[in-house]
């Protein structure tokens, strides 16, 4: 029998509940799937707190992320077939051995990519790609900073600015991440816990700031982010593990240089089909280029979901963290 984690109260990680479920077949337009590992993000924790709305209301399958074997088709499916390699990361529900999915979320993994590193990055590098190349164009002379940068997007980031041309400098909170980051492309990676990352972005940039600094942690880092910026710079916010930013005064952007926020989600940069293969192209080419590397750094059962969300909440984790069903 097919098993999933299913959300029926919204709270901690002991709402994550693993139960049998029945899997009706593929519906028109929908393909099953036999799933080889899951992706755990930051988004799963804000979904299952009830920071984010599931769209599918209580209970629901949480997860957005992950890869597998096609087993059956529904009618109208051409994109993939039975035996078809696959994974996706935005189609909710991933917490689950077996399941639907839409075929138009879905991407035909490359043979030389494993599934296991397929989960483990498509929303994640993705995310990344979305970042580097759209939100904001990084390239040689870009100067920027990236909160959180031993975290699974953080990881991938690093590798990624790198490539382009950045100086990339991070943050981190411990000597284990500073060191981690430090190997995947960051030329400075700032202790947060000890030093003033404000101080530290001046000092390491000789009072020239950076072009753009990329936030996933929220509450904690803002707005002292802003005064990491050159005039005009642009403050990306996508992701609040630390807490939403909450009562912005708008004028504060002009205050600090003309500052430019945004507030991106990987669903607005793949929305359409031709968007979404673009984007996971980019992402196969340089990983397959040994750019990037994507880093496995934590492995839990499916059953094991509350203890993987306990200790990507304490920050006691690093790069990816999947799920093996």
């Amino acid at each position: 029998m097919p098993q999933a984690i299913v959300i029926r109260e919204l709270g901690g990680p002991e709402v994550l509940k693993l139960e049998g479920t029945t899997l009706s077949p593929p519906g028109p337009g929908e393909v099953q799937i036999r799933q080889v590992a899951i992706g755990v993000n930051f988004i799963d924790v804000y979904f299952r707190t009830g920071l984010y709305k599931s769209a599918a209301g209580l209970p629901f399958i949480p997860g957005k992320e992950g890869a597998g074997i096609v087993t059956a088709v529904g009618a109208g499916v051409l994109n993939v077939s039975v035996g078809d390699r696959v994974a996706y990361a935005t189609s909710d529900g991933a917490y689950a051995s077996e399941r639907n999915v839409e075929a138009s979320q879905l991407i035909v993994v490359p043979d030389d990519v494993p599934l296991e590193t397929a989960a483990a990055m498509m929303l994640k590098g993705m995310t990344a790609q979305y970042l580097l190349n759209q939100t904001y164009k990084v390239g040689p002379g870009t100067t920027l900073l990236f909160h959180a940068a031993a975290g699974g997007v953080g990881l991938i980031a690093g590798q990624w600015a790198k490539a382009l041309g950045a100086t990339v400098i991070g943050t981190a909170g411990s000597p284990e991440k500073i060191a981690l980051a430090l190997d995947h492309g960051y030329d400075h990676v700032i202790d947060y816990r000890n030093d003033d990352f404000v101080a530290r972005v001046e000092e390491i940039t000789g009072g020239r700031r950076v072009d753009v600094v990329y936030d996933s942690v929220g509450k904690d880092t803002f707005p002292a982010s802003l005064d990491c910026l050159k005039p005009r710079g642009l403050f990306v916010t996508f992701g609040n593990s630390s807490g939403p930013v909450e009562g912005v005064n708008l004028g504060i952007l002009a205050q600090k240089g003309s500052l430019y926020v945004t507030r991106p989600t990987l669903y607005s940069y793949t929305a359409s089909r031709a968007a979404l293969e673009a984007c996971a192209n980019s992402l196969f080419d340089v990983v397959r280029s040994n750019k990037v590397r994507i880093n496995i750094n934590q492995t839990y059962a499916l059953a094991d979901a509350p203890q993987a969300h306990k200790d990507l909440e304490e920050r006691k984790t690093s790069g990816t963290t999947l799920l093996i069903p």
